[in-house]
């Protein structure tokens, strides 16, 4: 008698047990009132391969094309969904410590449905794929732009006089045989000459700075690729100078004077080169490179900016406007 109550409580027990283990489980997302392990008749301690395993065995037994009675057939086709959709959630690593939080939380369900939903929505895409097509974009554009202003420094130099007479003289002879050897209209030898003139600016304008001829070095994916070289330059560039300048007290050559003069003037790479020959002479006639020499000229520099600026007419309109009215003020009349 106390067998048959202890069977029958424990009987009970496995019932409510059945049952409040899928009460938990929600509807529309997952496997839904089915719990995924079960229905591809795993634990959850189970490994990949043996949820592979079983998936693959249940797949063939259930696949809708091994079935002919169309009840047969439908029946196959609702429980090959099933188990197509508990497996693609237990193979995934992700997806199925969700869906084991979920086993262990269920009281959380306004939770669960977020993170099944946020999954589902977000864009599947790697990551490293997005940065090498951004990567690529801007490297893209970045050629682009540096030829469309190589483009437009070449144009302006042809429409300069000094410049334009200049390649004319260095072409006189191509031009001269062009016309010889080919009989065209006004149109077509302007055009020719224009192609000769273009060339020769090219061939002889040495252009720096930001308008400078573009290189393939200077393209955001050349630049990340050499990164690891450039770094180690840098450091080994910097201990040299330590070493040599700092240590060892080595006069600066000329590559290094410059560097500081444009270290002190605060330009980049491509500004400093855009400036004129004479002037960087200049500069290191003056001894630019000492910082008081520097901090001397700058002063001065700055003393003939503001006097040509207070010599202006236009500066001198704004400074009586500033007087009179003040910074920013409207005035209106009374009458």
């Amino acid at each position: 008698m106390l067998y048959l109550r202890f069977l029958t409580t424990t009987i009970v027990v496995s019932q409510i047990t059945f049952v409040f283990s899928h009460d938990h489980l929600l509807e529309g997302i997952y496997c839904g009132k089915e719990n995924c392990y079960e229905v591809l008749g795993v634990t959850r301690e189970a490994t990949k391969y043996e949820i592979g395993k079983s998936y693959r065995q249940l797949a063939k037994k259930y696949h809708p094309d091994l079935h002919r009675d169309p009840d047969d057939k439908k029946v196959a086709e609702e429980k090959f969904k099933q188990i197509a959709t508990a497996y693609e959630i237990l193979r995934d690593d992700e997806e199925r410590t969700d869906y084991d939080y979920m086993l262990d939380n269920p009281q959380e369900y306004y939770a669960h449905y977020y993170r099944y939903y946020r999954r589902r929505m977000a864009p599947k895409v790697d990551v490293r794929i997005v940065l090498a097509v951004t990567i690529s974009i801007i490297s893209i554009i970045q050629y682009y732009s540096a030829w469309s202003n190589y483009d437009t420094a070449i144009k302006y130099f042809m429409t300069v006089p000094k410049y334009r007479n200049k390649a004319l003289e260095i072409a006189k002879a191509e031009l001269n045989e062009n016309q010889g050897r080919n009989r065209r209209n006004k149109a077509q030898m302007k055009e020719e000459q224009d192609k000769i003139i273009r060339r020769v600016i090219e061939e002889n304008m040495d252009i720096k700075g930001a308008y400078a001829k573009p290189e393939i070095m200077n393209i955001l994916w050349v630049q990340l690729i050499i990164l690891p070289y450039t770094i180690s330059y840098y450091i080994y560039w910097y201990l040299r100078w330590f070493w040599k300048f700092t240590i060892l007290k080595h006069p600066y050559g000329e590559e290094e004077k410059l560097y500081l003069i444009r270290k002190y003037m605060k330009l980049g790479q491509h500004q400093f080169n855009a400036l004129e020959d004479e002037k960087k002479e200049e500069f290191l006639e003056e001894e630019l490179w000492i910082k008081e020499n520097y901090n001397r000229w700058k002063q001065i520099q700055d003393e003939n900016a503001k006097k040509a600026l207070a010599e202006n007419n236009k500066y001198k309109q704004y400074r009586r406007y500033i007087k009179n009215h003040g910074v920013g003020r409207m005035t209106f009349d009374d009458s």
